[in-house]
């Protein structure tokens, strides 16, 4: 038995076993990524990369490096909650996959990447080229499509769940937006809402694919991680303007929440920036905490996708040399 043989054995709880129906195969993989092999992986991580870049200096040649410096807070605490912040998506990624696959820390930067590629790119291009990396780099499944799939679902309904909340807490104070919504509008919003998260729930046995265990397991972490990022946004907020009421963080973390829940907007923090100074007025304090904070975060994508995405060229060059 060679290597990887032994690998997928010891690693993969989602491994389909050698008696697997050949459906239940086509469905965790679909049939023609798997009649394409690997080819199509060779060159894709490359081309997000190469993507990544593009947008890096184009976003640069536009952002304003003096006046983001001049901004900068001297807190420690601030950039202690900004650093957890950032990465708390990719470490409870790296963990559930750790626990799906054994996912070695080398592995870390490929989740980077698919942090930068959802955020500055295209929403869920990120999926695509995790998928792609699983299949080029670890060598310990037959079939990632699956796991991929259900993570990246999972994460869609924890997140329309907790959007739900939040808007039943906060449709009393609704009523301070200046957005022009009434009472149908957000019925309508929830109703759309409940409808996917009930469609996933009656599709779950066709849908996803994991262990029941495996898949509490993630939706737990996911539930975890979006409630700890909304408290670090609303910390890192507070203490940039201390003295602003709570019932505006809660409105200004709902909007975000649905913001985010968008998966083909760019840059969701810049449109997060630009529809606070809408509800707040361009001049309100409010308005300018948050496009700092979003800013930064923007940067902070700029950055790290330059990062990693020099560092996939790079590995590509060293591999292929």
């Amino acid at each position: 038995m060679n290597a990887r043989a032994v690998f997928d054995k010891a690693a993969m709880s989602p491994v389909i076993p050698a008696a697997a129906s050949p459906n239940l195969s086509r469905i965790i993989d679909p049939a023609p990524l798997v009649r394409t092999g690997r080819n199509w992986t060779k060159w894709l991580g490359p081309l997000v990369s190469v993507l990544i870049l593009v947008v890096v200096a184009w976003q640069l040649r536009r952002m304003d490096i003096r006046g983001i410096a001049a901004l900068m807070p001297m807190n420690g605490l601030f950039w202690a909650a900004f650093i957890a912040y950032y990465f708390a998506g990719p470490i409870s990624e790296w963990i559930i996959f750790r626990r799906l696959w054994s996912l070695p820390v080398d592995g870390f930067p490929a989740l980077l990447r698919k942090l930068v590629s959802n955020e500055i790119l295209l929403g869920y291009l990120g999926e695509v080229y995790f998928y792609a990396w699983a299949r080029r780099h670890t060598g310990i499944v037959t079939a990632p499509f699956g796991a991929v799939k259900d993570v990246a679902v999972l994460s869609a309904l924890m997140g329309n769940l907790l959007t739900l909340v939040m808007i039943v807490i906060s449709v009393p104070l609704l009523g301070l937006l200046h957005l022009g919504l009434n009472s149908s509008a957000v019925i309508a919003s929830l109703a759309f809402l409940l409808a996917l998260s009930a469609a996933t729930f009656v599709m779950r046995k066709r849908l996803f694919t994991l262990p029941l265990r495996d898949l509490w397991f993630v939706a737990g972490l996911h539930t975890g991680r979006i409630v700890v990022m909304i408290f670090l946004a609303a910390v890192l907020w507070n203490i940039l303007l201390p003295a602003v009421a709570v019932t505006w963080w809660l409105l200004l973390a709902t909007v975000r929440q649905l913001l985010s829940r968008l998966p083909f907007l760019p840059n969701k923090d810049v449109a997060f920036a630009g529809v606070a100074a809408y509800l707040v007025g361009p001049n309100a304090p409010i308005a300018a905490a948050i496009t700092l904070v979003s800013t930064l975060i923007v940067a902070a994508h700029l950055l790290v996708g330059g990062f990693v995405g020099l560092s996939e060229l790079i590995g590509e060059d060293t591999r292929n040399d």
